[in-house]
């Protein structure tokens, strides 16, 4: 079934005790707002946990498969295209070949009917084999925790060692150390769009849908790992438009949603230190607010 409605939600998640999303070139320390010490998380590591649990519960197969996703070699998923669209004899010599007909566009409409990740964030697949672009429908921002966060520096050791000869440089002593960093606590909200209007051009549709809520609210409870300790979907608020356009400016129903710590809690260590406060009075017309988890 076809998208006929514009859609914006704000996502509430937070992490005690763990990495959210480690800056690589940072030494993997939490990414963090230098100018006002709130903590930061990708739009590019939000997808992938959505890529992840969409995987995980459809079982990678059509029209279901994730495109974007550990190992893969995208060229080889791009020569699947030419091949379910009969026309294979295109994948031999160069790219000019591909070039200039309907080719390039029965194999991208192809990509989009096969993976969901690509029919909803999108995806440039016009390097090598060319199965042109997706602009993708559902877009997500950073992340940004609403207080300051502080990494935390912790060391680490293992009881072993990897080679005999790494036993025998360090004296017969097999501790080896190591460095781990954490956030003790930090609450984070990221904006999220949805377009029916490419909706409609990529075929992403109601069941796809569903299934984005559903990721949204349960892909941190199959996302487990030392190193992000606790990490949950505390709220996911959508602002649901009567028409394919929209009905009010997104940033004006985002502000409707304000996390704010309680009175007297200077050092949030829990979610139960922050108050959600919900304006639901005078909603712009054409709009409804809609809860899930």
């Amino acid at each position: 079934m076809a998208l006929n409605n514009r859609y914006d939600f704000v996502l509430l998640f937070d992490v005690k005790d763990g990495n959210p999303n480690g800056d690589p070139d940072a030494g993997n320390l939490p990414r963090v707002d230098a100018e006002t010490g709130r903590g930061l998380v990708t739009d590019v590591s939000l997808k992938r946990k959505v890529r992840n649990f969409v995987g995980l519960v459809k079982g990678e197969q059509p029209p279901f498969e994730i495109y974007v996703k550990e190992k893969a070699i995208l060229n080889n998923q791009n020569k699947r295209a030419y091949i379910g669209i009969g026309k294979s004899e295109l994948l031999e010599g160069d790219d000019k070949k591909r070039k200039g007909g309907d080719a390039v566009d029965e194999a991208r409409q192809w990509m989009c009917k096969n993976f969901y990740d690509v029919r909803t964030f999108g995806a440039v697949m016009s390097l090598g084999i060319n199965c042109g672009q997706v602009r993708g429908p559902v877009q997500l921002t950073f992340a940004r925790s609403i207080d300051p966060i502080v990494a935390q520096e912790h060391s680490i050791t293992r009881m072993a060692v990897a080679t005999e000869a790494e036993a025998e440089k360090q004296g017969g002593d097999n501790r080896t150390m190591g460095r781990k960093f954490t956030v003790p606590y930090g609450l984070y909200v990221a904006h999220g769009f949805v377009s029916a209007h490419l909706a409609n051009q990529t075929g992403f549709n109601e069941d796809d849908l569903e299934l984005l809520w559903q990721s949204l609210v349960n892909m941190f409870e199959h996302d487990r790992s030392a190193a992000r300790g606790e990490m949950a979907t505390r709220g996911l608020y959508i602002f649901k438009h009567d028409s394919e356009l929209g009905n009010a400016p997104a940033y004006k129903l985002f502000e409707r949603i304000q996390p704010k710590l309680k009175d007297g809690i200077t050092v949030p260590r829990s979610f139960n230190d922050y108050n959600v406060s919900v304006n639901e009075v005078n909603m712009p017309i054409g709009v409804q607010l809609q809860r899930v988890g």
